[in-house]
């Protein structure tokens, strides 16, 4: 789709690359997002997991008995059966949203209690490397979907758009401004920063974008108060800004945060 028959253009725009410049000062190489430091808080933003029924079978013993059972053909790649050789951890990329009936949202601190493991293992990001007890053999059970990378979940997006309106200068009219890793983009030039700016109150339009099957790499109030960043490798977006906005996010009742003091 062109940019000139993109709705979005309208709503957020394309601006000059230098735009991001002060977040490349600021963190350094961003081809996975630019990951800001604590302004001068920080919280981290977990993405939604979602289970059904009991945790019997992992998402790799299902794939490997489907080719088994003549139910689909082996994922075979130059000749060699994946499904045979790697493992299906059961997570994703992208972006997601909750699975429809029969599933609920299992939270972070939920399985950290059932399976005895820390919500995040001490000096780690949130990633797949959490919950190595809820595994078998590294792949989660076909009941459990795991957050994705890369991107947060619709529900938790909406949430959090809701939450920086409310502790915004403007509200809704709060102009901000949107990076999308080339990652995100399967762009070849990796030094062509894609930088939209908009309203805030605008942002719920930025996940449903046609370009990229991702939320946004990082969005910032244009007058830097506040940054967050989801990293195209990790299952939770960083949110640095004033200490209101983080006790905020802490205390709220729909999204699930975690302090951590070696990623502040």
């Amino acid at each position: 789709m062109s940019e000139e028959s993109n709705p979005l253009s309208s709503l957020w725009p394309l601006v000059p690359a230098g735009a991001a410049d002060w977040l490349l000062e600021l963190c350094g190489d961003g081809l996975t997002g630019f990951m800001p430091p604590a302004m001068p808080d920080a919280v981290w933003v977990l993405n939604a997991m979602y289970e059904q029924g009991p945790p019997d079978v992992s998402s790799h013993e299902h794939h490997r008995a489907r080719p088994a059972d003549g139910s689909a053909l082996p994922h075979l790649v130059a000749g060699i059966d994946l499904d045979a050789v790697g493992v299906a951890t059961g997570g994703g990329l992208g972006r997601a949203r909750h699975p429809g009936p029969g599933w609920r949202r299992l939270r972070w601190a939920e399985l950290a209690r059932r399976t005895g493991d820390p919500v995040v293992p001490d000096g780690l990001m949130p990633s797949h490397r959490c919950f190595p007890s809820a595994t078998k053999g590294g792949s989660r059970p076909l009941g459990m979907v795991p957050p994705t990378e890369g991107s947060l979940d619709r529900e938790t997006w909406n949430r959090l758009i809701a939450v920086l309106t409310q502790y915004s200068p403007g509200g809704p009219d709060a102009r901000c401004l949107a990076y999308y890793s080339p990652l995100t983009l399967g762009a070849a030039d990796f030094d062509d920063l894609h930088v939209r700016a908009g309203r805030l109150g605008d942002a719920e339009v930025l996940y449903d974008r046609s370009e990229a099957d991702f939320s946004p790499s990082n969005l910032w109030a244009a007058d830097r108060s506040w940054v967050l960043c989801t990293d195209y490798d990790l299952w939770a977006t960083k949110v640095a800004g004033p200490p209101a906005l983080i006790d905020a996010l802490l205390n709220d009742f729909e999204i699930e945060t975690v302090r951590l003091p070696w990623a502040h």
